[in-house]
C-alpha cells in the first residue's frame, strides 16, 4: 500500500472480524472500541446496527486522526426480536430450537471512517439463513461439539454450524460472520485504497 494512503484500523476486538479482514490483504491494526451498545427507545435492529458500526469508528477517531477505521456490528433477528449471544448451552438450546424450520436474518451494519478526511460510509447488509427442522438431539451433538456461545444465533457458519442450514440467501456469505467484505471493498476504493 503506498505511504500516503493512511492506515487501516478495525474497530473490533472479534476475532472473526479480524480473521476476515486479513484475506484482503492488507495490513491493518485493531483495536476495540468501548461503546454503550444498547438500543435506543424504538429505535429498529437496522438502525442499531448502522448507528453502532458508525459509534465504534468515531469512538477511536481522536486515538486514530489520520486512519481509516472500519466498524462493524451485527444482530440476529427472529421474529422481528434481536437474539443475541447465547453465552450458555442453554441458552443455545433455545435459540437453536426456536429457529428450527424457521429463517432468521442477520443484520450487519458496516461503516468505514476517513479521519483524515472526515469521510464517512455506513451501509447495511442482510443476510437470511434458512434452518433445517432439528431435533433436540441434533441441536445438543452441535452445541456439544462446537459450543457458539459467543455467536448470536448460537452457530458458526464457518464451522460445522452449515450444517443446520437447508439454504442461505444474501449477497454477500462474509456478511453473516460480521464483516461484509464485499461492501468493504467498495468503501475501501472509494477511499483510495485499491483491493485487490
Amino acid at each position: 500500500m503506498p505511504s500516503n494512503l493512511p492506515p487501516i484500523v478495525l474497530a473490533s476486538s472479534s476475532s472473526y472480524r479480524r480473521e476476515l479482514l486479513a484475506r484482503l490483504q492488507l495490513p491493518f491494526t485493531c483495536h476495540s472500541p468501548e461503546i454503550d451498545e444498547t438500543p435506543l427507545s424504538n429505535e429498529t435492529p437496522q438502525a442499531l446496527v448502522q448507528r453502532l458500526a458508525l459509534r465504534k469508528a468515531h469512538a477511536l477517531a481522536e486515538k486514530y486522526p489520520a486512519h481509516i477505521i472500519i466498524g462493524s456490528d451485527q444482530v440476529a433477528v427472529l421474529d422481528q426480536q434481536i437474539i443475541g449471544k447465547p453465552l450458555h448451552a442453554e441458552g443455545a438450546t433455545q435459540q437453536l430450537s426456536a429457529a428450527s424450520g424457521r429463517s432468521v436474518v442477520f443484520l450487519t451494519g458496516l461503516a468505514v471512517l476517513n479521519t483524515r478526511t472526515g469521510m464517512q460510509q455506513v451501509d447495511l447488509v442482510p443476510f437470511t439463513v434458512h434452518f433445517r427442522t432439528l431435533s433436540l438431539d441434533q441441536i445438543q451433538r452441535y452445541i456439544a461439539l462446537e459450543q457458539p456461545f459467543d455467536c448470536a444465533g448460537s452457530f458458526k457458519s464457518e464451522g460445522l454450524g452449515v450444517s443446520l442450514f437447508c439454504a442461505t440467501e444474501g449477497a454477500d456469505a462474509t456478511s453473516l460472520v460480521g464483516l461484509p467484505l464485499i461492501r468493504l471493498c467498495d468503501m475501501l476504493n472509494l477511499c483510495g485504497i485499491a483491493v485487490p
